[in-house]
């Protein structure tokens, strides 16, 4: 073992209160922490800046001299990546508010419940360590892949974009499928591009948003009153597109009466405005996209069959997030990159078990949904990467619960892999620091289920009865805990020094 794999993790205790730096050293010290006391925030701040920096601070908020907040706000200036737990006796939502704000990782309340003080050290410390093991991870995106905007390696996107640059040296009409949330629009976008119509516009229009009386005059534009309100000529967004590419989008909303207008402008090229008497001639490409079932559609007469025809002259489907989860890491990179670019966030990675998660949850709502957590996730995390505890509850409980049903001791996928250690203190303090996590987000039933398939699993890797072997782990680890002092190992287990010699001396 590595000196620095043996050294235990240090905590630095910043309060003016001699009485709380004097309990909390010992809560610390009895689970193995190395502490360091600071009087004040300014002893604090120049214990931080002389180094080498603590792996966590519990700070107090109200002390003599420099507040907690203002100590807060000056080591993490100096120190970004450091760790802070505030502890304050007046939980008011300025505390929480501020806390959050200068990147306390949680605060605390006093008096002090020594169990949660230790549950929340050891979430801390598992974020450290976390965001430490973060640094291995590699981008999977390069800079030309940005290009397009649309993402992905996967062998289905492969063929995406095989079809696009096939249809781009041509006006043909294209019908774009697939669920909400796939990146039609980028399709259509990227087809435009690339065609002899980049110099001209393209115009987006999504048919579902827009009310059945009103598309008409939105695609085609109306005279001067055409209808109610109509107090002036109305140019037409095909009109305004002359030279370019229009994109229908949802086109399996669009009304039946609008359908018929659709297909005049694909046969002869012309238009005519609401109220208007005049034929107007205009070169334009037609792109469609639906998540809808067009040709279902079409049987149950809701869709007109000619206009489905002379839209679908070339289609290109494109996947569920769920058949390509190969391309889930270049698409978080893309994201990220996206916010550094707007400068929206601090985050540059995540973690391998944060893309581990990811990657294993099904993606109703497809790269927009991803997008969405990802940006959600960048927002809240506590250093630069995201790590699985910044994910939302949501993802994380849905990949969890589908990892251990049919086989709760079958964890080969679950949220603890990474925790998965033959040392008992170890895993102890990541069930507890998982367990308290869920308490926090609401969720402490189905967490707590799973931290004992967890252990349920790691007890079975051995030999002999599991309640002898977790037993027998719990004799070890207060003995560890207290060297050469049997007396105060025994009466921490509830049982006699002699009762305790004897369980030791079987256990040889």
């Amino acid at each position: 073992m590595t000196e620095s794999a043996a050294k235990p993790p240090t905590i630095l205790i910043v309060d003016d209160d001699a009485e709380i730096r004097y309990s909390l050293t010992r809560v610390f010290s009895s689970r193995g922490y190395q502490v360091a006391e600071a009087a004040s925030g300014e002893q604090g701040l120049a214990l931080v800046k002389k180094g080498p920096a603590p792996d966590l601070i519990f700070l107090d908020v109200r002390m003599g001299g420099m507040g907690g907040i203002e100590t807060l706000r000056l080591i993490r200036s100096a120190q970004p990546r450091q760790l802070i737990v505030l502890m304050t006796a007046f939980g008011t939502a300025q505390t929480a508010i501020e806390a959050m704000k200068y990147g306390a990782f949680d605060y605390v309340m006093k008096p002090f419940d020594p169990p949660k003080v230790l549950a929340l050290a050891a979430a801390a410390l598992q974020t450290h360590a976390d965001l430490r093991a973060a640094g291995d991870y590699k981008p999977a995106i390069n800079a030309e892949d940005y290009k397009e905007g649309i993402v992905g390696h996967s062998p289905v996107m492969q063929e995406v974009f095989k079809i696009i640059g096939q249809v781009t040296a041509s006006d043909v009409t294209v019908m774009i499928t697939g669920e909400s949330g796939t990146g039609k629009e980028l399709v259509a976008r990227s087809i435009w591009k690339h065609s002899h119509r980049a110099t001209k516009p393209f115009i987006a229009v999504n048919c579902a948003a827009i009310p059945d009386s009103l598309i008409e005059s939105e695609l085609f534009g109306h005279e001067r009153g055409s209808f109610t309100g109509a107090t002036g000529q109305r140019i037409g967004k095909f009109e305004l597109c002359d030279g370019g590419t229009i994109f229908l989008d949802e086109i399996g909303d669009m009304a039946p009466a609008t359908q018929t207008k659709i297909l005049r402008v694909l046969q002869a090229g012309e238009i005519q405005r609401v109220g208007g008497t005049e034929t107007i001639k205009v070169d334009v490409r037609v792109l469609a996209a639906t998540n809808k079932d067009l040709e279902a559609m079409v049987k149950a007469k809701t869709f007109r069959e000619d206009l489905y025809y002379r839209l679908n002259v070339v289609r290109i489907r494109m996947p569920a997030l769920r058949e390509r989860a190969e391309d889930i890491p270049p698409i978080v990179d893309f994201c990220l990159q996206n916010l550094a670019k707007l400068r929206k966030a601090q985050v540059t990675r995540v973690s391998a078990e944060a893309l581990a998660v990811l990657t294993r949850y099904p993606w109703p709502g497809n790269v927009r949904e991803l997008e969405n957590v990802i940006y959600r996730s960048a927002v809240i995390a506590q250093g630069e990467a995201i790590l699985v505890k910044d994910l939302p509850a949501e993802i994380r409980s849905a990949t969890s619960t589908e990892a251990t049903v049919g086989n709760p001791a079958d964890v080969s996928n679950s949220p603890f892999d990474h925790i998965r250690t033959a040392n008992a203190e170890h895993v102890a303090l990541a069930t507890a620091r998982v367990v308290a996590e869920s308490l926090a987000g609401g969720e402490p039933s189905l967490t707590l289920h799973r931290a004992l398939d967890f252990l349920h699993a790691e007890l079975r890797q051995g030999e002999g009865p599991l309640l002898e072997r977790l037993a027998q782990e719990m004799i070890q680890r207060s003995v560890a805990a207290s060297p050469g002092d049997l007396k105060a190992a025994a009466a921490e287990l509830g049982l006699t020094v002699a009762a305790l010699k004897k369980r030791l001396a079987s256990a040889k």
